[in-house]
Protein backbone atom coordinates (compact mmCIF):
# COMPACT_ATOMS: atom_id res chain seq x y z
CA UNK A 1 0.00 0.00 0.00
CA UNK A 2 2.94 2.25 0.62
CA UNK A 3 3.69 2.30 -3.12
CA UNK A 4 0.16 3.29 -4.04
CA UNK A 5 0.67 7.04 -3.64
CA UNK A 6 3.79 6.92 -5.82
CA UNK A 7 1.97 4.88 -8.48
CA UNK A 8 -0.91 7.31 -8.44
CA UNK A 9 1.53 10.18 -8.58
CA UNK A 10 3.37 8.78 -11.59
CA UNK A 11 0.15 8.04 -13.45
CA UNK A 12 -1.28 11.40 -12.59
CA UNK A 13 1.86 13.19 -13.72
CA UNK A 14 1.92 11.48 -17.12
CA UNK A 15 -1.79 11.90 -17.70
CA UNK A 16 -1.73 15.46 -16.52
CA UNK A 17 1.07 16.41 -18.90
CA UNK A 18 -1.10 15.19 -21.75
CA UNK A 19 -4.24 16.86 -20.51
CA UNK A 20 -2.42 20.09 -19.76
CA UNK A 21 -1.81 20.46 -23.47
CA UNK A 22 -5.57 20.79 -23.94
CA UNK A 23 -6.67 23.20 -21.16
CA UNK A 24 -5.12 25.48 -18.53
CA UNK A 25 -7.41 23.97 -15.85
CA UNK A 26 -5.45 20.74 -16.12
CA UNK A 27 -2.32 22.70 -15.22
CA UNK A 28 -3.86 23.57 -11.86
CA UNK A 29 -4.45 19.88 -11.24
CA UNK A 30 -0.84 19.20 -12.17
CA UNK A 31 0.39 21.74 -9.63
CA UNK A 32 -1.80 20.18 -6.91
CA UNK A 33 -0.40 16.74 -7.71
CA UNK A 34 3.16 18.02 -7.53
CA UNK A 35 2.43 19.76 -4.23
CA UNK A 36 0.84 16.55 -2.93
CA UNK A 37 3.99 14.61 -3.78
CA UNK A 38 6.01 17.18 -1.96
CA UNK A 39 3.78 16.84 1.10
CA UNK A 40 4.11 13.08 0.95
CA UNK A 41 7.86 13.36 1.10
CA UNK A 42 7.59 15.81 4.01
CA UNK A 43 5.26 13.44 5.86
CA UNK A 44 7.94 10.79 5.81
CA UNK A 45 10.21 13.27 7.49
CA UNK A 46 7.53 14.09 10.01
CA UNK A 47 6.99 17.61 8.73
CA UNK A 48 3.77 17.15 6.70
CA UNK A 49 1.05 19.65 7.43
CA UNK A 50 -1.44 18.39 4.79
CA UNK A 51 -3.00 14.99 4.03
CA UNK A 52 -2.26 12.68 1.17
CA UNK A 53 -5.65 13.63 -0.28
CA UNK A 54 -3.90 16.40 -2.21
CA UNK A 55 -2.70 13.93 -4.83
CA UNK A 56 -6.20 12.53 -5.29
CA UNK A 57 -7.57 16.07 -5.45
CA UNK A 58 -5.00 17.00 -8.08
CA UNK A 59 -5.88 13.99 -10.25
CA UNK A 60 -9.54 14.92 -10.05
CA UNK A 61 -8.63 18.44 -11.08
CA UNK A 62 -6.79 17.11 -14.14
CA UNK A 63 -9.79 14.97 -15.14
CA UNK A 64 -12.25 17.80 -14.64
CA UNK A 65 -10.00 20.19 -16.53
CA UNK A 66 -9.60 17.78 -19.43
CA UNK A 67 -13.32 17.15 -19.64
CA UNK A 68 -14.01 20.87 -19.48
CA UNK A 69 -11.63 21.62 -22.37
CA UNK A 70 -12.97 24.41 -24.61
CA UNK A 71 -14.85 22.97 -27.57
CA UNK A 72 -13.07 25.28 -30.01
CA UNK A 73 -9.72 23.74 -29.15
CA UNK A 74 -11.14 20.25 -29.61
CA UNK A 75 -12.76 21.36 -32.85
CA UNK A 76 -9.45 22.76 -34.09
CA UNK A 77 -7.73 19.48 -33.42
CA UNK A 78 -10.51 17.57 -35.16
CA UNK A 79 -10.49 20.02 -38.08
CA UNK A 80 -6.74 19.69 -38.51
CA UNK A 81 -7.06 15.91 -38.64
CA UNK A 82 -9.95 16.11 -41.10
CA UNK A 83 -7.99 18.48 -43.35
CA UNK A 84 -5.04 16.14 -43.30
CA UNK A 85 -7.25 13.22 -44.34
CA UNK A 86 -8.88 15.35 -47.06
CA UNK A 87 -5.47 16.33 -48.44
CA UNK A 88 -4.49 12.69 -48.56
CA UNK A 89 -7.70 11.81 -50.43
CA UNK A 90 -7.19 14.64 -52.94
CA UNK A 91 -3.63 13.52 -53.54
CA UNK A 92 -4.78 9.93 -54.06
CA UNK A 93 -7.47 11.09 -56.52
CA UNK A 94 -4.97 13.19 -58.47
CA UNK A 95 -2.60 10.25 -58.73
CA UNK A 96 -5.47 8.02 -59.86
CA UNK A 97 -6.55 10.57 -62.46
CA UNK A 98 -3.00 11.04 -63.72
CA UNK A 99 -2.64 7.34 -64.57
CA UNK A 100 -5.02 7.26 -67.59
CA UNK A 101 -3.73 10.65 -68.78
CA UNK A 102 -0.20 9.31 -68.65
CA UNK A 103 -1.27 6.19 -70.55
CA UNK A 104 -3.08 8.31 -73.15
CA UNK A 105 -0.02 10.48 -73.71
CA UNK A 106 2.17 7.42 -74.12
CA UNK A 107 -0.22 6.06 -76.79
CA UNK A 108 -0.34 9.45 -78.51
CA UNK A 109 3.46 9.52 -78.66
CA UNK A 110 3.50 5.97 -80.03
CA UNK A 111 1.19 6.87 -82.94
CA UNK A 112 2.67 10.33 -83.51
CA UNK A 113 -0.51 12.15 -82.49
CA UNK A 114 -0.56 15.89 -81.82
CA UNK A 115 -3.22 17.43 -79.57
CA UNK A 116 -4.68 20.64 -81.06
CA UNK A 117 -7.67 22.96 -80.81
CA UNK A 118 -9.90 23.60 -83.87
CA UNK A 119 -10.80 27.29 -84.06
CA UNK A 120 -12.99 27.28 -87.19
CA UNK A 121 -14.16 25.11 -90.06
CA UNK A 122 -13.38 26.19 -93.63
CA UNK A 123 -15.48 23.49 -95.29
CA UNK A 124 -16.27 19.81 -94.84
CA UNK A 125 -12.69 18.59 -95.21
CA UNK A 126 -10.63 21.61 -94.14
CA UNK A 127 -10.26 23.32 -90.76
CA UNK A 128 -8.19 26.07 -89.20
CA UNK A 129 -6.44 25.48 -85.87
CA UNK A 130 -6.05 27.82 -82.92
CA UNK A 131 -2.37 28.29 -83.85
CA UNK A 132 -3.36 29.49 -87.34
CA UNK A 133 -2.50 26.38 -89.33
CA UNK A 134 -4.95 25.10 -91.92
CA UNK A 135 -5.46 21.34 -92.04
CA UNK A 136 -6.74 19.36 -95.05
CA UNK A 137 -8.10 15.92 -94.15
CA UNK A 138 -6.20 13.01 -95.71
CA UNK A 139 -7.95 10.44 -97.91
CA UNK A 140 -11.39 12.03 -98.15
CA UNK A 141 -13.12 14.64 -100.26
CA UNK A 142 -16.33 16.42 -99.26
CA UNK A 143 -18.48 18.30 -101.79
CA UNK A 144 -17.43 21.91 -102.36
CA UNK A 145 -19.17 24.62 -100.34
CA UNK A 146 -16.90 27.69 -100.60
CA UNK A 147 -15.84 29.07 -104.01
CA UNK A 148 -18.54 26.94 -105.63
CA UNK A 149 -21.26 24.70 -104.31
CA UNK A 150 -21.77 21.00 -105.02
CA UNK A 151 -24.72 18.95 -103.87
CA UNK A 152 -24.46 18.10 -100.18
CA UNK A 153 -21.55 20.52 -99.70
CA UNK A 154 -23.29 22.69 -97.12
CA UNK A 155 -24.45 19.63 -95.20
CA UNK A 156 -20.90 18.30 -95.04
CA UNK A 157 -19.54 21.67 -93.89
CA UNK A 158 -22.21 21.95 -91.19
CA UNK A 159 -21.50 18.42 -89.99
CA UNK A 160 -17.78 19.14 -89.61
CA UNK A 161 -18.56 22.40 -87.82
CA UNK A 162 -20.87 20.65 -85.37
CA UNK A 163 -18.30 17.97 -84.55
CA UNK A 164 -14.98 19.85 -84.61
CA UNK A 165 -15.31 23.60 -84.16
CA UNK A 166 -14.01 24.66 -80.74
CA UNK A 167 -13.05 21.06 -79.91
CA UNK A 168 -9.75 19.44 -78.97
CA UNK A 169 -8.67 16.72 -81.42
CA UNK A 170 -5.58 14.68 -82.25
CA UNK A 171 -3.74 15.05 -85.57
CA UNK A 172 -1.84 12.20 -87.23
CA UNK A 173 0.47 12.56 -90.22
CA UNK A 174 0.74 9.83 -92.83
CA UNK A 175 3.68 10.64 -95.15
CA UNK A 176 3.20 14.11 -96.64
CA UNK A 177 3.57 17.22 -94.52
CA UNK A 178 1.60 19.75 -96.60
CA UNK A 179 -0.21 20.07 -99.93
CA UNK A 180 0.45 22.59 -102.70
CA UNK A 181 -1.61 25.19 -100.82
CA UNK A 182 0.60 24.80 -97.73
CA UNK A 183 -2.19 23.14 -95.77
CA UNK A 184 -1.11 20.45 -93.32
CA UNK A 185 -2.25 17.01 -94.46
CA UNK A 186 -3.56 15.09 -91.48
CA UNK A 187 -5.88 12.43 -90.15
CA UNK A 188 -8.22 13.63 -87.39
CA UNK A 189 -8.75 11.48 -84.31
CA UNK A 190 -11.50 12.47 -81.89
CA UNK A 191 -9.97 10.18 -79.23
CA UNK A 192 -6.57 8.57 -78.85
CA UNK A 193 -6.84 4.96 -80.12
CA UNK A 194 -5.26 2.00 -78.37
CA UNK A 195 -4.50 0.51 -81.79
CA UNK A 196 -4.51 2.91 -84.74
CA UNK A 197 -5.00 0.09 -87.28
CA UNK A 198 -7.94 -1.54 -85.52
CA UNK A 199 -11.00 -1.19 -87.77
CA UNK A 200 -13.46 -0.69 -84.92
CA UNK A 201 -11.37 2.12 -83.46
CA UNK A 202 -11.00 3.71 -86.90
CA UNK A 203 -14.78 3.61 -87.32
CA UNK A 204 -15.55 5.11 -83.92
CA UNK A 205 -12.64 7.47 -83.22
CA UNK A 206 -11.32 8.81 -86.57
CA UNK A 207 -13.23 11.75 -88.07
CA UNK A 208 -11.99 11.15 -91.64
CA UNK A 209 -13.62 7.71 -91.47
CA UNK A 210 -16.72 9.16 -89.84
CA UNK A 211 -17.26 11.52 -92.79
CA UNK A 212 -17.13 8.61 -95.23
CA UNK A 213 -19.29 6.26 -93.15
CA UNK A 214 -22.02 8.87 -92.80
CA UNK A 215 -22.02 9.89 -96.46
CA UNK A 216 -20.50 13.36 -96.07
CA UNK A 217 -17.33 12.55 -98.05
CA UNK A 218 -16.06 10.26 -100.76
CA UNK A 219 -12.73 8.45 -100.43
CA UNK A 220 -10.03 10.27 -102.39
CA UNK A 221 -6.58 8.70 -102.36
CA UNK A 222 -3.38 10.51 -103.30
CA UNK A 223 0.00 8.82 -103.04
CA UNK A 224 1.94 8.51 -100.83
CA UNK A 225 -0.71 9.03 -98.12
CA UNK A 226 -2.43 5.65 -98.43
CA UNK A 227 -2.29 4.20 -94.89
CA UNK A 228 -6.08 4.08 -94.48
CA UNK A 229 -7.23 4.18 -98.12
CA UNK A 230 -8.53 0.60 -98.14
CA UNK A 231 -10.63 1.27 -95.06
CA UNK A 232 -12.07 4.46 -96.57
CA UNK A 233 -13.04 2.67 -99.80
CA UNK A 234 -14.69 -0.11 -97.77
CA UNK A 235 -16.64 2.42 -95.70
CA UNK A 236 -17.71 4.32 -98.83
CA UNK A 237 -19.08 1.17 -100.41
CA UNK A 238 -21.17 0.57 -97.29
CA UNK A 239 -22.51 4.13 -97.41
CA UNK A 240 -23.21 3.92 -101.16
CA UNK A 241 -25.04 0.62 -100.73
CA UNK A 242 -27.30 2.26 -98.15
CA UNK A 243 -27.59 5.48 -100.21
CA UNK A 244 -26.36 7.44 -97.21
CA UNK A 245 -25.81 11.19 -97.50
CA UNK A 246 -24.26 12.26 -100.81
CA UNK A 247 -24.79 8.77 -102.25
CA UNK A 248 -28.53 9.42 -102.34
CA UNK A 249 -27.82 11.58 -105.42
CA UNK A 250 -26.46 8.69 -107.48
CA UNK A 251 -23.88 5.94 -107.61
CA UNK A 252 -21.10 8.46 -108.30
CA UNK A 253 -21.94 10.64 -105.33
CA UNK A 254 -21.76 14.41 -105.70
CA UNK A 255 -18.01 15.05 -105.93
CA UNK A 256 -14.79 13.45 -107.07
CA UNK A 257 -13.74 10.23 -105.37
CA UNK A 258 -12.13 6.81 -105.67
CA UNK A 259 -15.43 5.12 -106.60
CA UNK A 260 -15.96 7.24 -109.71
CA UNK A 261 -15.67 5.38 -113.04
CA UNK A 262 -12.11 5.34 -114.31
CA UNK A 263 -11.60 7.19 -117.59
CA UNK A 264 -9.12 5.80 -120.06
CA UNK A 265 -6.51 8.14 -121.40
CA UNK A 266 -6.97 8.58 -125.15
CA UNK A 267 -4.99 10.42 -127.78
CA UNK A 268 -6.97 11.76 -130.70
CA UNK A 269 -5.03 12.34 -133.90
CA UNK A 270 -6.58 13.96 -136.95
CA UNK A 271 -6.14 11.87 -140.11
CA UNK A 272 -4.31 13.28 -143.13
CA UNK A 273 -6.48 13.31 -146.26
CA UNK A 274 -5.08 11.56 -149.31
CA UNK A 275 -4.56 13.53 -152.57
CA UNK A 276 -4.33 12.34 -156.13
CA UNK A 277 -1.83 14.93 -157.26
CA UNK A 278 0.74 17.31 -155.95
CA UNK A 279 -1.37 20.25 -157.17
CA UNK A 280 -4.39 19.19 -155.18
CA UNK A 281 -2.14 18.57 -152.17
CA UNK A 282 -0.80 22.07 -152.23
CA UNK A 283 -4.28 23.56 -152.58
CA UNK A 284 -5.64 21.62 -149.60
CA UNK A 285 -5.43 22.86 -146.04
CA UNK A 286 -2.65 21.49 -143.85
CA UNK A 287 -3.84 18.60 -141.62
CA UNK A 288 -4.82 19.56 -138.11
CA UNK A 289 -2.15 19.07 -135.46
CA UNK A 290 -2.53 16.06 -133.21
CA UNK A 291 -4.45 16.88 -130.04
CA UNK A 292 -3.67 15.02 -126.85
CA UNK A 293 -6.30 14.66 -124.14
CA UNK A 294 -5.71 16.82 -121.06
CA UNK A 295 -6.51 15.53 -117.56
CA UNK A 296 -7.28 17.44 -114.38
CA UNK A 297 -8.06 16.03 -110.97
CA UNK A 298 -10.91 18.48 -110.35
CA UNK A 299 -12.43 21.76 -111.47
CA UNK A 300 -10.16 23.76 -109.22
CA UNK A 301 -7.13 22.47 -111.12
CA UNK A 302 -8.82 22.88 -114.52
CA UNK A 303 -9.82 26.51 -113.86
CA UNK A 304 -6.21 27.43 -113.21
CA UNK A 305 -5.68 26.84 -116.95
CA UNK A 306 -9.20 27.49 -118.26
CA UNK A 307 -10.93 29.97 -115.89
CA UNK A 308 -14.33 29.71 -117.60
CA UNK A 309 -14.38 25.95 -117.99
CA UNK A 310 -14.30 23.99 -121.27
CA UNK A 311 -16.88 22.70 -123.80
CA UNK A 312 -17.45 19.03 -124.56
CA UNK A 313 -15.22 19.09 -127.68
CA UNK A 314 -12.25 20.41 -125.74
CA UNK A 315 -9.36 18.03 -124.91
CA UNK A 316 -9.65 18.96 -121.22
CA UNK A 317 -13.34 18.08 -121.04
CA UNK A 318 -14.30 15.14 -118.78
CA UNK A 319 -17.85 14.07 -118.05
CA UNK A 320 -17.14 13.82 -114.31
CA UNK A 321 -16.50 17.58 -114.33
CA UNK A 322 -19.81 18.24 -116.09
CA UNK A 323 -22.19 17.59 -113.20
CA UNK A 324 -25.22 19.27 -114.80
CA UNK A 325 -24.60 17.45 -118.12
CA UNK A 326 -24.96 20.59 -120.22
CA UNK A 327 -21.92 19.94 -122.40
CA UNK A 328 -19.73 22.39 -120.51
CA UNK A 329 -17.35 21.32 -117.73
CA UNK A 330 -16.36 23.44 -114.71
CA UNK A 331 -18.28 26.52 -115.84
CA UNK A 332 -18.68 29.25 -113.28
Amino acid sequence: MKGLPMTLATTATTFTLLMAMITPVAWVGLLIVVFGLYQTSQKRKGRSMFSNGLITLGVLGVLIGGCAAPSDQVDKAATAEAEKEADQLVKAEEEKKAEPEKEQQELADTFGLEEVMVSRVVDGDTVELKDGRKVRFIGVNTPESTTRTEEYGKEASNYTTENLEGKTVWLQKDVSETDRYNRSLRLIWLEVPKDDMNEEEIRTKMFNADLVLNGYAEPSTYNPDVKYSDYFVKFAREARKNETGLWAYGENGTTKGDLDPKEEKKTTTASTPKSSSSASTTSMEEPAAAQQQEYYQNCTELRKVYPDGVPSNHPAYASKHDRDKDGWACER
